[in-house]
């Protein structure tokens, strides 16, 4: 990735116990600012957008426009979106939070994590064994 762009937060960082909702919101943030470089447009409320979304049980546009009209902050963010579609209790938090933390590790996507590591030059990066490692790296966190 060049250099020059603004890396959205990690995907690692939570809040109420949820990875990557504090990534998705700067993701948005920074598109609405012109800030977010073209190669992280393709993928906006797709992929762990869209799962973090549906865990919620709201549309990614609809909190993506209320983050930009409200100006609200994560943790504000994070209520309306409990107030509007629901707050995960366990298990099924518990279940969502394990399967987001190891994407990619020795499921359907192992070989996808691979290639994009392979991609990436990062091959050689036995420590990187999902998808919330592999932002991580390739993104200097």
């Amino acid at each position: 990735m060049p250099e020059t762009l603004t890396i959205p937060r990690s995907s690692k960082d939570e809040i109420d116990g949820l990875p990557y909702f504090l990534r998705m919101c700067h993701k948005v943030r920074l598109h609405a600012a012109g800030e977010l470089h073209e190669d992280y447009h393709s993928n906006l409320g797709r992929g762990l957008d869209l799962w973090t979304c549906q865990l919620l049980q709201v549309a990614y546009e609809d909190l993506a426009a209320y983050l930009v009209e409200s100006g609200a902050d994560d943790r504000a963010a994070l209520d309306w979106c409990y107030e509007n579609g629901t707050k995960p209790e366990s298990p099924v938090k518990d279940w969502w939070c394990s399967y987001v933390r190891n994407r990619g590790f020795k499921d359907d996507l192992s070989e996808k994590l691979e290639m994009r590591k392979q991609e990436a030059g990062l091959a050689h990066r036995d420590d990187i064994v999902s998808f919330l490692d592999f932002m991580d790296a390739e993104e200097g966190w």
